[in-house]
């Protein structure tokens, strides 16, 4: 799994496979759901991330066991 944030275009993204995106949907205004060609989600994209999330430049990580 991958987060880039994007300071100059303000996105951000998640990759959760390195699968090829075959269809993106926008599943509400300004998220972008990406998914491969057997429907799994593969990735997402946040656009005008500064505004919807509260620390876009900030990321943590955690493994529940």
């Amino acid at each position: 799994m991958k987060a880039k944030y994007d300071a100059r275009t303000d996105t951000l993204t998640v990759q959760f496979s390195d699968a090829a995106v075959a269809e993106s949907d926008e599943d509400k205004p300004g998220v972008i759901l990406d998914y491969d060609a057997a429907g799994n989600l593969v990735g997402l994209e946040v656009l005008d991330a500064s505004q919807r999330i509260a620390e876009a430049r900030t990321f943590e990580f955690q493994v529940v066991e």
